[in-house]
C-alpha cells in the first residue's frame, strides 16, 4: 500500500507555529482544547498516548504538558525538523497507515487536525485501532461550518495546504470510525463555535467548525 503523501513543505512548516501567536490562533487553540479536555474524561485511566500526524508537536507537547507519556509521530521531515527545534517530546517519522509499533502499544491515539490530510482514511484509523489499546481522540474541521467554509474558499483562491484536504461533518466522520472499527465502540463528541460566535467549548452542535470525537473501545480495561 502506499503511504500517505504529506502537503505540508518546508515554508508551511517554519511558520506552522507562528499562527497559534496570532490572537485568532490563541482563541482557537484555547476552544479545540477544552473540547479535547472533555473528551480525555471518556479515558480517566489513560497512561499514553501517540499522535499521529503531530506536525511541529504543537499538541504533542501539550499532551505531555498533561501529565501523558506521549510520542509524536509525522511522515512529514519538516514538520519533525520543526519540532525538534521546540523539543519537549519524542518523536518518530513515519506512515499513518504503517505505524511502527506493535498492538496495544499505547492507551490512546490521537488525530488532530490530521485525517482530513490522509490519503487512506479508514486504513489509518484500522492501524489507529490496532495500537491503541483503549480508544482514539479525534480533531476535525468541519464540512459544514463556517471556517470550513472559509478553508475551502481560501484553497480555491490560492495554494493552501487546504487544497489537499478533505473535510467532514460530524455524521461522516462517525461513520467512518464505526466502518473502520468493526466492533462495539463507544463514541462521544463535541464541537466549538468559531470565529463567528461566542466562544463556546462543549456544544453538541453539528456546524460547530471544530469536531472533537472520542472513540472508547467497549472492551476496553
Amino acid at each position: 500500500m502506499a503511504v500517505d503523501e504529506n502537503p505540508f513543505d518546508r515554508w508551511t512548516a517554519a511558520h506552522y507555529e507562528a499562527w497559534y501567536e496570532t490572537p485568532e490562533g490563541q482563541r482557537v487553540d484555547a476552544l479545540e482544547k477544552a473540547v479535547l479536555v472533555r473528551l480525555l474524561r471518556a479515558f480517566p485511566d489513560a497512561r499514553s498516548v501517540l499522535e499521529v500526524g503531530c506536525g511541529t508537536g504543537h499538541f504533542t507537547r501539550w499532551l505531555s504538558e498533561r501529565g501523558l507519556a506521549v510520542v509524536g509521530l509525522d511522515l512529514s521531515e519538516a514538520m519533525l525538523a520543526q519540532a525538534r527545534l521546540l523539543d519537549g517530546v519524542p518523536l518518530v517519522q513515519g506512515s499513518a497507515v504503517q505505524l511502527p509499533f506493535p498492538t496495544d502499544a499505547f492507551d490512546l491515539v490521537a488525530l488532530i487536525t490530521t485525517l482530513e490530510f490522509l490519503q487512506y482514511p479508514q486504513e489509518a484509523l484500522g492501524e489507529a485501532l490496532r495500537v491503541a489499546g483503549r480508544g482514539l481522540l479525534l480533531g476535525v474541521l468541519n464540512r459544514w461550518s463556517w471556517l470550513g467554509l472559509r478553508r475551502r474558499l481560501e484553497g480555491l483562491l490560492r495554494p493552501t495546504v487546504y487544497n489537499q484536504a478533505h473535510f467532514y461533518s460530524v455524521a461522516e466522520l462517525e461513520r467512518l470510525l464505526r466502518s473502520a472499527s468493526g466492533a462495539q465502540v463507544s463514541i462521544v463528541w463535541y464541537t466549538t463555535l468559531f470565529p463567528r460566535w461566542p466562544p463556546c467549548e462543549h456544544a453538541r452542535i453539528p456546524w460547530g467548525g471544530f469536531i472533537g470525537m472520542a472513540l472508547v473501545k467497549e472492551s476496553a480495561p
